[in-house]
């Protein structure tokens, strides 16, 4: 399956047809614009479909409304039977899902097969055990006279919006918390990547769940995007992106009162101290800046390095940065592919070249495709891996979101200045500190403001455990048994034990005791 020519074919094939999935079904859309899907390790087409109108949201909602009566009825364990299913069909097509992956965003394919379709796979199977255990309060007495228990309970058509960086994995987080609570779903993917958001409504499908439990609208922010969210019959959103469209989501979705869930942008800072490894902090910093070509929301971006090891920090950190191979996302020695579009590249390189006049380039800071060995990257949107040192706390690589393969490193000396430098900024997504000491450790993972905080590591996250932010990186959490409280409504029942028909509290209204 790895040629790129015969996975185009393929897709063209699958969604000839149309790139909306409404009610079970392939359509085109009917906004009369299009979009291409541009493979960005070439720049060549890879699809070209119709752009989803306002009257395709409107279907797809009115799709989702039908299916959730009969899907909200289902018993939990008919909920977890048809996930289970759906799993198993993530899995026996893992390796379509891989390369599709790798042809609409340019992620390397050892990335996708052992990363984002696996993680996947498992987040399918995690909410297919969690679907079970959607539990309110035990009954009990709380008053005396009566007894009390809670119910949860699916709250209707769920409108999300994922990005481009994880299509696949975005999706899934989207989609499977909320049909595993009984709701019904319209997904609006990144029209840069709609691929494999389709591919995982039809292996629903494949599965057995019903039509129009699960519906993807593949168009633009400004038009589908914008009438999803404000649309009268979606009760919530959920919406993983910028903080910048966070803000204007936001705002669209409380003039009607919409419940909302946002995962917005970060700035993850990587805290080293002076009695860290610093091999394991160096090969770590690497790693957790380059994954998928530094598009990650909580890539370590800022990494603030105690003043006795930062020298060397640097160092080690450049020379492990320009043994990664940049290549062919389809060659499965690539460490780093294409970000994920020309424009983005460009914006990654803007950020670098505005800095040369206020810190110092390290390594990097290049497009690649000018030597003889590296000409067959030069029509793709590649940026070398990027290290910068020198720049002030308050400059603009070490706050604003770059989102590209560009790490920055400051120093600092005292642990109190380390932590207030890792909370300067208006982002709390995630962020990790390196230490031998449990006590030093201990007390970042207190008082960093983010909603996850890595000891030792930076990067890996699992299906158990919750993810979202702090500060201007949103709100709500993806994952683990804490997504249900997002995706369910809870509902206090209170019975009278005492059948007594003038109750001694009617005497705060009428008569006396």
């Amino acid at each position: 399956m790895g040629n790129r020519f015969q996975v185009k074919v393929q897709v063209k094939d699958r969604f000839a047809e149309g790139a909306q999935y409404i009610d079970g079904q392939l359509r085109p859309g009917t906004s009369g614009r299009s979009h291409t899907v541009v493979d960005p390790a070439t720049g060549e087409e890879v699809l070209t479909y119709e752009l989803a109108s306002t009257a395709d949201v409107d279907a797809a909602v009115a799709a989702a409304k039908r299916a959730f009566p009969g899907w909200s009825g289902a018993t939990p364990g008919e909920r977890s039977d048809a996930l289970h299913r759906l799993a198993a069909v993530l899995a026996a097509h893992a390796e379509d899902f891989a390369y599709a992956e790798s042809l609409q965003c340019g992620k390397p394919v050892k990335l996708s097969t052992e990363f984002d379709v696996p993680g996947t796979i498992d987040n399918t199977a995690f909410f297919a055990g969690a679907a079970r255990h959607l539990q309110g309060q035990a009954a009990g007495e709380y008053s005396g006279d009566h007894t009390s228990y809670v119910r949860r309970e699916a709250i209707g058509v769920v409108g999300s919006i994922a990005p481009w960086n994880y299509p696949l994995q975005m999706a899934a987080w989207k989609i499977l918390p909320a049909i595993a609570a009984g709701n019904t779903i319209v997904l609006k993917p990144a029209e840069l990547t709609p691929l494999t958001s389709l591919m995982f409504a039809q292996a629903a499908k494949e599965a057995g769940l019903p039509d129009g439990v699960i519906n993807i609208v593949s168009g633009a922010g400004r038009d589908a995007g914008e009438h999803l969210v404000g649309h009268p019959d979606v009760v919530m959103t959920s919406f993983t992106g910028s903080t910048a469209i966070g803000k204007r989501v936001a705002e669209i979705a409380t003039a009607t009162v919409k419940r909302l869930h946002l995962e917005l942008g970060g700035k993850a800072p990587f805290l080293v101290f002076d009695d860290a490894d610093l091999e394991a902090a160096a090969n770590g910093a690497v790693a957790a800046s380059l994954i998928n070509t530094g598009q990650d929301c909580t890539a370590a971006t800022r990494a603030y390095v105690q003043r006795p090891l930062h020298d060397a920090f640097v160092a080690r950190v450049a020379e492990l940065m320009d043994t990664v191979r940049v290549g062919d996302p389809f060659d499965p020695s690539t460490d780093l592919g294409p970000l994920v579009s020309h424009a983005q590249r460009d914006r990654v390189a803007g950020f670098v070249e505005r800095a040369r006049s206020y810190a110092t380039v390290v390594t990097g800071g290049e497009i690649p495709g000018a030597r003889e060995d590296e000409r067959g990257l030069a029509d793709g949107a590649y940026y070398r891996p990027t290290l910068i040192s020198g720049a002030a706390q308050d400059s603009e690589v070490v706050q604003s979101e770059i989102f590209g393969p560009v790490l920055v490193v400051l120093p600092f000396d005292t642990d109190d200045e380390g932590i207030a430098l890792a909370n300067d900024t208006p982002y709390g997504l995630a962020a990790s500190a390196w230490s031998r000491d449990v006590y030093r450790a201990n007390r970042a993972t207190r008082e960093i403001k983010a909603g996850c905080v890595w000891v030792n590591d930076h990067i890996p996250i699992i299906s158990e455990m919750p993810h979202g932010g702090y500060k201007a990186s949103g709100f709500g959490k993806d994952m683990s048994t804490y997504s249900f409280e997002e995706y369910t409504q809870v509902k206090h029942v209170m019975y009278d034990n005492t059948a007594v028909a003038a109750k001694d509290w009617h005497r705060t209204i009428f008569g006396d005791r």
